[in-house]
């Protein structure tokens, strides 16, 4: 496993991390998900990524009983705090101070620790002035239950606005959480260039495009039975790339990852990892094989003729837009 620093921090974090997003909990039972969380220590990964509305809280009970044992000054436990949990009140859910300092409690019960090394808002709070959002994280830092403040899926004047606010406070505000893969690559015109500047990196998720970047799904045929695009929460995201024109050209991607010695899997997370503004790729899994299968990404240099060969393949299938980086 390589390591990379995160922003412009201290924080080294593994460059593949494990996130549990539609599986602990849920969709896999607990004792082939804890089997999967070894597999990733078992890999060397170190960077563990989670949410409190995951499986609404679940998952990170999950996550937390998996990692028992474990010596916690080797692991990096990132969590998140925005979307509902609980019964739906009005205050369980945004970045208000009252559900931050509450959720902060709950995830730290949940996760069996005394404080998360990443603490990130899942999305951008437009109903909550900017300023208590980043002081309530500020004094979280201050407390000793958060040691660095991340956001996930901010555009890049979001990002700019809280930045300046994290200066004004003192605070390590270090990381952003976006989609992005070979497909989806909207945060490149600006929100790349913004963290750049700010000191941010990307911690990104769904380097594989939901699963259509390993080649599952093919072209005028049905969808695999128990993939990610039969499940109430997954399909969604993965629905935007289940077009015939876009699948063809996925299966056109085989001999190029041939070529380098990987899966198209494989590629597809080494290819996030060649943008170094990406400190770490989000692998999930429902077995330990994917699992060590993608770790193989780790550590890979993929050459410039290949690159430029992939966007050749790929070409108008793939989304830069910037306004596609939606908050609600």
């Amino acid at each position: 496993m390589e390591f990379r620093r995160l922003g412009r921090s201290g924080l080294n974090i593994s460059e593949i991390s494990y996130g549990n997003w539609l599986t602990h909990g849920s969709q896999v039972e607990e004792e082939q998900a804890t089997a999967c969380v070894h597999a990733a220590l078992d890999a060397g990964i170190t960077t563990f990524d989670t949410a409190d509305v995951y499986a609404n809280t679940k998952a990170e009970e999950v996550l937390g009983r998996a990692l028992k044992g474990q010596r916690r000054e080797s692991l990096e436990i990132f969590t998140k705090v925005f979307w509902p949990t609980g019964p739906g009140g009005p205050n369980d859910k945004g970045l208000g101070r009252k559900h931050i300092v509450e959720s902060i409690n709950g995830s730290l019960k949940r996760l069996q620790t005394d404080y998360v090394d990443l603490y990130q808002a899942h999305r951008f709070d437009r109903t909550v002035p900017l300023e208590e959002t980043m002081l309530a994280f500020a004094d979280l830092v201050r407390q000793g239950k958060v040691l660095y403040i991340g956001v996930s899926e901010w555009n890049a004047e979001q990002i700019a606005r809280g930045a300046a606010l994290a200066r004004e406070l003192n605070v390590p505000f270090i990381s952003n959480q976006p989609q992005y893969s070979m497909l989806w690559r909207v945060i490149e015109p600006q929100v790349v260039p913004t963290s750049e500047r700010e000191g941010i990196s990307q911690i990104v998720w769904s380097p594989i495009a939901q699963g259509v970047l390993t080649g599952k799904y093919l072209p005028g045929q049905p969808v695999p039975e128990g993939s990610r695009a039969t499940d109430a929460n997954g399909s969604k995201f993965i629905s935007r790339f289940l077009k015939d024109d876009v699948l063809e050209k996925v299966q056109k991607l085989k001999p190029l990852a041939e070529e380098a010695g990987l899966s198209l899997a494989q590629l597809a997370v080494a290819w996030v990892l060649q943008n170094p503004n990406v400190a770490s790729a989000i692998i999930g899994a429902s077995r330990p094989e994917q699992v060590h299968e993608n770790v193989k990404a780790a550590g890979v240099k993929l050459e410039a003729e290949l690159l430029e060969k992939i966007d050749e393949v790929l070409g108008d299938s793939v989304e830069t837009d910037p306004r596609l980086t939606v908050t609600p």
